[in-house]
């Protein structure tokens, strides 16, 4: 098993810097995702120029020209003030979509399709979205407040009309930890992916670990930590998450 079938995608990464590449040529296969000169330049002119603009300004000129490093924009979109982008040809971003300030977008992989962002989705300020080779896709309306991270080593999928509250952490993948002799970083990872269905609402601080799946029209409390699946219609709390409510029973 390779290492990015075993998920041991970051240590696979560190390696191949640590094989004499330029600085220039790490910083663009982790950056810019796209060899070629024109790709690099057209990334750091527009990124630097138009990144830290303030104000109705800035996210007029970005509105205009980031256009020109996504794989796809669609219309309407509004770019906040100090967006980290990393891989932006792997990123894809529906009609109206709002990116708040602070916000990392990082598509990066070796074979991964990257992050999709379906019309109407607003991402809080300095929330994160990490594909670790993996793929980050957010549906119709989906809401994710401020400070959250979605990350992603196979499949992280959220539905249409989620509301996601701040300091939420949508975990699609972790360590192994078998061996005790070897570094963490050089074990293997495990990824089974997570979807979460529509009109689904997470409280505050929740954290929703690999493999769980969370059925459509469920609420998740406020600080639970979601450990295995949750059925449609359900009322979770509690660490770990329990079922304690049907909707349709009230």
């Amino acid at each position: 098993m390779n290492d990015i079938q075993s998920g041991n995608y970051e240590p696979m990464i560190q390696k191949k810097m640590e094989k004499g590449k330029s600085k220039l040529g790490s910083y663009v296969e982790l950056f810019v995702g796209k060899k070629g000169i024109l790709a690099f330049l057209k990334y750091e002119i527009l990124t630097s120029m138009f990144g830290n603009w303030q104000g109705a300004a800035g996210i007029f000129l970005r509105g205009i020209f980031y256009k020109l490093l996504f794989k796809k924009v669609g219309n309407g979109v509004v770019f906040g003030k100090s967006i980290t982008i990393r891989n932006p040809y792997k990123i894809i971003i529906g009609n109206n979509v709002i990116i708040d300030e602070n916000v990392m977008l990082d598509a990066k992989g070796l074979d991964n399709q990257g992050i999709i962002l379906n019309d109407g989705v607003y991402i809080g300020r300095n929330t994160i979205l990490s594909c670790k080779n993996g793929d980050i896709i957010l549906n119709k309306n989906a809401n994710l407040g401020f400070n959250c991270e979605v990350y992603s080593l196979k499949k992280v999928e959220i539905g249409e009309n989620v509301l996601i509250a701040a300091y939420t952490y949508i975990i699609g993948g972790g360590h192994m930890s078998s061996d005790a002799e070897t570094l963490f970083r050089d074990q293997e990872k495990h990824a089974i992916g997570i979807k979460i269905g529509n009109n689904v609402w997470l409280g505050a601080k929740t954290i929703v670990m690999d493999g769980c799946d969370i059925g459509d029209n469920s609420i998740i409390g406020a600080g639970a930590v979601v450990t295995k699946s949750i059925p449609d219609y359900s009322v979770a709390a509690g660490i770990p998450a329990k079922v304690i409510k049907d909707r349709r029973n009230q």
